[in-house]
């Protein structure tokens, strides 16, 4: 069971940061607050959102699980104005959700959980050097990386005292350092690994909107993101695998 009312901006924010990734998820209910869990079709990336109870204007659940349909809710929340407040209502005997704001009421049919993958775990991993830095300034070197490649290189230059974003095309280079004067916090442990450009602009759009965003890297591991929604009430993390970079 959940009935529970929230802004409708915050909820958005919520859910685009799960279609990032991902199209559909298992959504847990507790009686504090609400999360997920859940990997790519090609096992690549992983995200996990947290959102208390206190992110909420009202909030009332018992534990449970559906299936989301995060694609469907993504196109009906682009319907939500701003400062508009959003209702949610699933009851324990249906297999809908209910969504009231400005005058609209859907009924959403939820997936049936048996089709959707099972929660992942997230794997043991140590990843030594962490960046912290605007979630805007991530987003643009992203997205300037993203005119000359498809792939970005992240990493730590503990001499240099850096964190660094590369990117080399067919003719074209670009790199941006930035130093301890222009980062919020740097632990400066020798890191570096490439990456996808093709998800990390679908996640630089979401982080673009976080005051900081964690980014903690090892050589040739995996990145993770980790950055606050909804006031602090809420927290993302995303994990990427790095790719193989040629000889």
């Amino acid at each position: 069971m959940l009935k529970a009312t929230i802004d409708a901006e915050i909820f958005r924010e919520s859910i685009d940061a799960i279609a990032a990734l991902v199209t559909e998820c298992r959504l847990h209910t507790a009686e504090d607050l609400i999360r997920t869990r859940a990997v790519d079709t090609a096992n690549v990336a992983m995200v996990s959102l947290d959102l208390q109870s206190t992110a909420f204007n009202s909030f009332s659940a018992t534990a449970g699980e559906v299936g989301l349909d995060i694609a469907k809710m993504k196109n009906i929340l682009g319907m939500m104005g701003k400062g508009d407040a959003l209702t949610l209502n699933l009851r324990d005997e249906d297999r809908k959700l209910e969504l009231n704001f400005g005058g609209y009421r859907y009924s959403i049919t939820l997936l049936d959980v048996n089709t959707i993958r099972k929660d992942p775990n997230p794997p043991a991993i140590d990843l030594p050097g962490k960046a912290v830095l605007r979630g805007d300034a991530l987003n643009n070197a992203i997205k300037a990386a993203s005119v000359i490649s498809d792939k970005i290189a992240l990493g730590i230059d503990p001499d240099a005292m850096t964190f660094y974003m590369e990117a080399e095309g067919d003719t074209d280079h670009i790199k941006l350092a930035l130093g301890e004067d222009e980062l919020i916090a740097l632990n400066p442990v020798q890191a570096r690994s490439l990456f996808s450009l093709d998800y990390l602009k679908d996640m630089g759009r979401v982080m673009a909107r976080a005051e900081e965003v964690e980014v903690h890297l090892g050589i040739d591991h995996p990145v993770r993101f980790t950055f606050d929604i909804a006031d602090g009430n809420g927290h993302v993390e995303y994990l990427l695998a790095p790719r193989i970079e040629a000889d």
